[in-house]
């Protein structure tokens, strides 16, 4: 009953007339505006993460580049295709090669359905009527799930492929780190679509005409920020290629151009998460409530693609936030995030998102006041768990590190000197008497060795009782 509604409801909303009817030529300029649009927002976050960041490091960062440092990004692409390109010997040449261009394609991908602007014929481009849209599908978020799988094939192979250990260890890391957080995505998604009762984008972007999705959907909006960030694998979740006990990850033995398409493949994934994001959460193109509301061409002509470039910027600057604020979490941290928070959390919040579509499909009312407290309970109960989590933390330490000082420590305990652990202390260190002291006690042999602090009686035969002899 409830999917035959569900399935009514999408035949009801989507209309895709107006896709796949536009000329060749209108097509190219359409792939071509979004390639430039990738291109120029992946330079310009570049340039903007590592101003950002001086600001909060109290840095200057770049500046000599162009007006402000604009330049940077387009000098650094430059300096890295002149570098030389080095395959490592023990590689296999073919995959080595092949895995930067599999990691970067499906980043472009993902674009070709997210809209920038309204369905309907809403611009003009050498007088032809068309959507802000390369195109549509019935699927198109599944698209975009697809697209984004088929990404982590490139990092894998770059691992294997290098005949080396650490960037094999970082492949594995990526592969296991997409598999756990790509499950929550999915969850996400899944409540975007029984919400709205539908997989375009466009009709995803429309079910948002009175409220946006993240007043109604608030945990899956979160559950999607922390997986997008484990899915571009950016701080503090950049295990892949954590510099302290990787060297590099998968990319250690690529450079010049190759390095360069991960790093690109890198950003354009930011670019297409937060585009995604936007349209499914935050409006898509739609104006923020107060203009939309106050002027009825916001969301009319090329003013949506104003406010879609506003919101995709606002989310490349809280990665770059992340990055300057937290430090990078340990591996078991980031599982336990994936399977035992993320998971579960967004299992038990789509079963409410159904549940309401459900009895909204039943002609209830209070569907709203359900997702609302459903949303707080969630919330709550995540908040407790983490609190939970970190509460006895000092105290557990506190408890371990008096446990092992109380413990006797032998640095030569396996025959060989062994540092000590935190909470441990190395027992006192013996040393030769100084001369005065020698001369205080007496004339007894240079090499006894007393310790700091030794407050015992000095030997027979020294200090006053030799004098008397």
């Amino acid at each position: 009953m409830i999917g035959h509604l569900a399935a009514g409801t999408v035949l009801a909303q989507e209309d895709l007339s107006m896709f796949g009817r536009d000329p060749w030529w209108l097509v190219v300029i359409k792939a071509v505006f979004c390639f430039a649009f990738l291109m120029l927002t992946v330079l310009f976050s570049i340039v903007w993460e590592r101003k950002v960041v001086a600001w909060m490091q109290l840095r200057i960062g770049p500046n000599r580049h162009g007006p402000w440092g604009m330049l940077q990004s387009l000098a650094d692409g430059i300096k890295l295709m002149l570098k030389e390109d080095v395959i490592v010997k023990r590689a296999d040449k073919l995959v080595y090669v092949l895995a930067p261009i599999v990691a970067a394609i499906p980043a472009f991908m993902a674009i070709a359905v997210i809209p920038f602007g309204p369905a309907g014929n809403e611009i003009s481009i050498f007088g032809q009527r068309t959507a802000m849209q390369l195109t549509d599908l019935p699927i198109a978020v599944l698209y975009i799930l697809a697209v984004a799988s088929v990404g982590i094939y490139g990092i894998v192979l770059a691992g294997w492929s290098s005949g080396s250990t650490y960037p094999l260890l970082g492949g594995l890391r990526s592969c296991a780190q997409m598999i756990s957080y790509e499950i929550a995505m999915g969850a996400a998604f899944a409540s975007v679509f029984l919400y709205s009762g539908s997989m375009s984008t466009s009709a995803i972007v429309d079910a948002q005409q009175d409220r946006w999705f993240i007043a109604l959907l608030p945990v899956s909006f979160l559950i999607y920020v922390a997986t997008m960030v484990g899915e571009t694998n950016r701080a503090p979740f950049d295990m892949p290629e954590s510099e302290g006990d990787l060297v590099g990850g998968f990319n250690t033995e690529y450079s010049s151009i190759k390095f360069a398409m991960f790093m690109l493949a890198e950003y354009v994934n930011m670019v297409t998460v937060s585009a995604v994001a936007t349209t499914l959460f935050l409006g898509g193109w739609r104006a923020p409530y107060p203009i939309s509301t106050l002027w009825e061409g916001a969301n009319h002509g090329w003013w949506p693609l104003l406010w879609f470039t506003v919101k995709v910027q606002l989310l490349l600057f809280f990665f770059i936030w992340l990055r300057g604020t937290l430090p990078r979490v340990r591996y078991d941290q980031l599982m336990k995030l994936g399977w035992k928070v993320l998971i579960p959390v967004s299992v038990v919040w789509l079963m409410l998102v159904a549940t309401v579509r459900a009895l909204r499909n039943e002609n209830y009312d209070f569907q709203n006041i359900v997702l609302y407290v459903g949303g707080a309970v969630i919330t709550v109960l995540l908040l407790s768990f983490l609190v939970d989590l970190f509460r006895d933390r000092d105290r557990r330490k506190a408890e371990q590190e008096s446990a092992e000082s109380a413990a006797e420590f032998d640095p030569m305990a396996g025959g060989f000197p062994v540092p000590p652990l935190p909470g441990q202390t190395l027992p006192p260190v013996p040393r030769r008497r100084s001369r005065h002291e020698r001369t205080l006690v007496g004339s007894g042999p240079a090499t006894t060795a007393t310790s700091p602090g030794d407050t015992s009686e000095p030997p027979a035969g020294t200090g006053k009782e030799a004098d008397d002899a």
